[in-house]
């Protein structure tokens, strides 16, 4: 009698720590792990690029559809620089996107591509922009 007694305990001892350890694995898979990500910042912007950057977007079409603090058909340079940091992986997809045209990030208003202006003069006019926050 102890012997059925104390196998049995047995049983139900090895059966729950079986299903414990289960609820632990089933826990553990759902456990998010959250990886820090830093972005190097952009070198320094000379004070001489940037007014060179706003000198190409006056010479450019640029201003019949952005102004610096107003939205007209497209965005505010302002808003602009508040939604992007002034890293070199922003200059690099922002040149990018001027050049290539597009919507969808600021509206549905599309804007035309500028495939004929240096990619350079481009970055210049995108470090001016950035700078203005």
């Amino acid at each position: 009698m102890k012997r059925t007694i104390i196998l049995t305990g047995l049983i139900i001892a090895i059966a729950s720590v079986s299903s414990f350890a289960q609820i632990v694995v089933k826990k553990s898979t759902k456990t998010t792990v959250v990886k820090k990500t830093t972005v190097a910042p952009a070198k320094k912007v000379s004070a001489v690029d940037i007014e060179e950057g706003k000198q190409l977007l006056a010479k450019n079409d640029c201003l019949s559809c952005h102004k610096v603090d107003v939205k007209v058909v497209g965005p505010a340079y302002i808003d602009v620089a508040k939604k992007y940091p002034a890293t070199e992986a922003n200059y690099d997809a922002l040149t990018k996107k001027v050049i290539a045209g597009g919507s969808g990030v600021w509206g549905t208003v599309p804007m035309s591509p500028h495939p004929a202006i240096n990619p350079a003069d481009i970055k210049k006019m995108i470090e001016y922009i950035l700078s203005l926050k």
